[in-house]
């Protein structure tokens, strides 16, 4: 056990414990909520936020409106990874439990084992199975079968032909409904989006269609992303596959989902505030939320524009590797991205972490379940004993920068479907309409304030990068919470455990830092645990390599539920 800690006065963020709702106590609570007495409820519930505080509190910074980290790069110089420079191969990677990689695919597609036209049948069974039985796994909200099986008769082809466009081609790769990808609409996990069928790709999608990716499905998410226990009562609730009693973690439930039990090896997933990373630990498996404006959000539901982020989750540190890489980087119809350098994969499979130098705020880091506490420290001492050093660190204003981000994310929502507020807001799930009621209580000093305090945390990070190359966390606090039946269908509204999940992510959501989370081990009931780095603008690189290093010391565990595509 790692002896270490520092005076705790600077440290603010606290457990909360608030009402948990669900049946005709929570419909009463709605309606109430979204009614002439609302006046009455909010003001109790802003103080339990810490909104009223909040308010109360001086920040002298300008406001910031976006975390955007300048280069002095012009977009015409900078590039996307070259698919030549891609990863030909996958390293070794964790011990115990092999999923099946990308490059696990692309080698028996070469090798003639099974082609994409196989896999694709297996993939359309496998997930016609999982939605069976009483603990279906739900990780998808649509499949199309003649637009598979046509993506991976071409896919075959190609292959036959030796002019596959990437190592991606032929492999399944699913994503988040909150993307635009043809043929599909973009429900973004609500009953009533999506009613037209997208008539041009997503970027993100667009790039992986031309790397040969065989683009199996929209995957199911928490409604609109305002959530990250992954419950959808419209679309219904993504399990875990560690144990389908379980959630899966949100928003970007399905895709984590999907990857876990095998249906795919990479997804694409977006992240306002954890919505990556959560699934990813929750489910044991990694994911990687890049800098803000590395990876083009363009055709992605416009819902939380200045904390949103897109990236991959995959079943390995390398199968993230590939998804980053052909993601990311400039794209003329998203000037958000025009800020970056030239994306870069350097020494992302290097086991050197020596002089490596990793901060620690201790009362944040040990603010989670004993478990996870001291899976995340067993893994520190394997940073330590290869020769990192971990250097004590001080973040102050985390309640600040808590409140913050819950007022701008929620307030962006709240405006972005302002526009089907009056003729759809009953369509959503409970805890949906609570949480855009009291967003729609929010005013614009309380978005101006948050922006202040997103240009304080900046200033607060960059001094602390100044001494170490990465921070550490755990991923969440607790692992994947149990699923209350009662929930399924009515929803529930549970903002204890909400904070417990989120206290780690939101802040680089904030400051639109890049940060990853990597499986480091199990609690005693076998539910995954994920650890956090974050790091200085632009070093995805960096992360990847930590995460790389930390899968060697994981030894990975069949999930309960699993799917292998490829027999034998």
């Amino acid at each position: 056990m790692i002896e270490k800690s520092l005076p705790e006065e600077t440290y603010d963020l606290k457990s909360v414990k608030l009402p948990y709702l669900s049946g005709l106590l929570l419909k009463l609570f709605v309606k109430l909520l979204e009614g002439r007495f609302k006046f009455l409820l909010s003001p109790a519930l802003f103080k339990n936020a810490g909104i009223t505080w909040f308010r109360e509190q001086e920040v002298p910074e300008s406001p910031q409106m976006y975390p955007i980290y300048s280069t002095e790069a012009r977009i015409s110089d900078v590039k996307s990874i070259p698919v030549a420079d891609w990863p030909k191969t996958g390293s070794p990677g964790s011990s115990g439990f092999q999923a099946t990689t990308v490059f696990d695919f692309a080698e028996a597609y070469r090798n003639s084992k099974i082609s994409p036209e196989e896999v694709a049948q297996n993939v359309l069974e496998s997930i016609e199975s999982s939605d069976e039985g009483e603990t279906a796994l739900r990780a998808f909200i649509a499949v199309k079968r003649d637009d598979v099986l046509k993506q991976a008769e071409e896919s075959t082809r190609r292959i036959k032909n030796g002019r596959p466009f990437s190592i991606l081609d032929g492999v399944p790769v699913a994503v988040k409904d909150e993307v635009d990808m043809i043929p599909y609409p973009t429900t973004a996990g609500t009953a009533f989006l999506g009613q037209y069928v997208a008539s041009v790709d997503s970027t993100v999608v667009a790039r992986m269609r031309s790397a040969g990716a065989l683009l199996i499905g929209k995957t199911n998410m928490h409604e609109i992303g305002i959530g990250v226990t992954g419950l959808n009562p419209i679309h219904g609730t993504p399990r875990n596959p560690h144990n389908p009693d379980h959630h899966s973690g949100g928003s970007s439930s399905g895709s984590g989902v999907a990857v876990a039990a095998g249906l795919c090896p990479l997804a694409i997933g977006a992240d306002g505030g954890g919505s990556i990373r959560i699934p990813s630990a929750f489910c044991g498996i990694v994911g990687l939320k890049p800098t803000f404006g590395r990876i083009s959000e363009f055709g992605a539901v416009d819902l939380c524009w200045s904390v949103a982020h897109l990236g991959p989750i995959g079943s390995s540190v390398s199968d993230v590797v590939v998804g980053y890489a052909a993601m990311s980087g400039p794209d003329k119809r998203d000037s958000m991205t025009f800020h970056q350098p030239s994306p870069r994969l350097d020494d992302w499979s290097s086991k050197n972490v020596h002089n490596l130098k990793i901060g620690v705020y201790w009362p944040w880091f040990r603010h989670a379940t004993k478990d996870i506490v001291e899976a995340c420290e067993m893994m520190l001492t394997h940073f330590e004993q290869a020769g990192a050093k971990i250097i004590d660190i001080t973040i102050p204003d985390l309640e600040l920068s808590r409140v913050a981000h819950t007022i701008t994310i929620a307030g962006e929502m709240a405006q972005a479907l302002g526009h089907t507020y009056d003729s759809h807001h009953k369509e959503h799930g409970a805890d949906v309409r609570i949480n855009l009621a009291l967003a729609r209580a929010l005013s614009t000093l309380d978005y101006i304030q948050a922006q202040r305090v997103r240009h304080r945390m900046i200033n607060h990070l960059d001094h602390v990068f100044k001494q170490v190359d990465i921070i550490v966390t755990p991923t969440t606090g607790i692992t994947a919470p149990q699923i209350k039946p009662g929930a399924l269908a009515g929803g529930e509204s549970d903002l204890t455990t909400l904070f417990e999940i989120m206290r780690f992510a939101t802040l680089a959501n904030l400051t639109g830092l890049p940060a990853i989370s990597f499986p480091v081990g199990y609690n005693s009931t076998g539910l995954p645990i994920g650890m956090q780095a974050i790091g200085a603008a632009w070093q995805e690189s960096l992360l990847l390599r930590v995460a790389y290093f930390a899968e060697q010391f994981t030894e990975k565990r069949k999930p309960m539920i699993h799917y292998s595509l490829i027999p034998g």
